[in-house]
């Protein structure tokens, strides 16, 4: 899941706040396990806990920590000592294996209440590698990496194309061709699990916006699938300019 990554400000933020948190309203089991979900899914999610005190909890809000969650639906008021149900909206694109997103209840007195998720995005498509390094780039010079690509039930080969903004600053050239993946650090040629092996070119990364500002470079590469329309396929390119 490499495109979704929150700002430091809210990481901080959360991070204040999960340290003050109240375990008086409780979700059990602690994770909360909503299951499983492919890549590119969207599903509404429900949730139960119990308010375990003897007070009434008032909320002022639901929020989500990440991405994906959205559409709450959750009482304003909760007895004592009764079951309170969050129901929500989660939509799995970029995402991929185990996920532990958390749902925060936030009371009318800035408590917050937080609920931990577990569950797993399978994503049909596997990448060897995921992370390339740029490393001092300078406008207009080239980069290439190369890597490979098969289904994850490894029964077929994954067909994929450049996503129209990433081929703005992007170009691939593909083979098809064998692979042994019993190990993932050592992939070779020559096995018999169907894939492609990618070349992934830039000569043009573009600095704008936010990017003037920052020295480091960060570039989503999505990818597209025929075969699997709702998938959200992709790599981080990481390096730093050279000015």
């Amino acid at each position: 899941m490499i495109s979704k990554i929150f700002t430091p400000v809210f990481a901080v933020a959360f991070a204040a706040s999960a340290a003050i948190a109240a375990d008086d309203i409780r979700f059990v089991p602690d994770p909360y396990p909503i299951g499983y979900a492919d890549q590119g899914d969207v599903k509404h999610i429900v949730i139960k806990g119990a308010n375990v005190t003897a007070k009434e909890i008032t909320l002022e809000n639901v929020i989500g920590q990440g991405i994906g969650l959205s559409n709450f639906k959750y009482p304003t008021k909760i007895a004592p000592n009764s079951a309170v149900t969050i129901e929500f909206d989660m939509d799995f694109a970029g995402m991929e294996g185990k996920i532990n997103p958390v749902v925060v209840l936030v009371g009318n007195d800035g408590t917050p209440y937080p609920a931990t998720l577990d569950g797993f995005v399978k994503a049909p498509i596997f990448f060897g590698e995921k992370l390339f390094d740029a490393g001092f780039y300078k406008a207009g010079e080239k980069r290439e990496w190369t890597f490979y690509v098969w289904e994850t039930d490894k029964k077929a080969r994954p067909d994929l194309t450049l996503s129209p903004e990433s081929a703005k600053q992007f170009s691939i050239k593909t083979k098809n061709v064998m692979l042994n993946v019993d190990k993932l650090d050592q992939i070779k040629e020559g096995g018999k699990v169907p894939g492609v092996k990618v070349t992934l070119s830039t000569k043009g990364l573009s600095r704008e916006g936010w990017e003037l500002k920052q020295k480091s470079i960060r570039k989503i590469v999505s990818f597209k699938s025929k075969k699997y329309p709702k998938a959200t396929p992709e790599v981080l390119v990481v390096g730093y300019w050279n000015e």
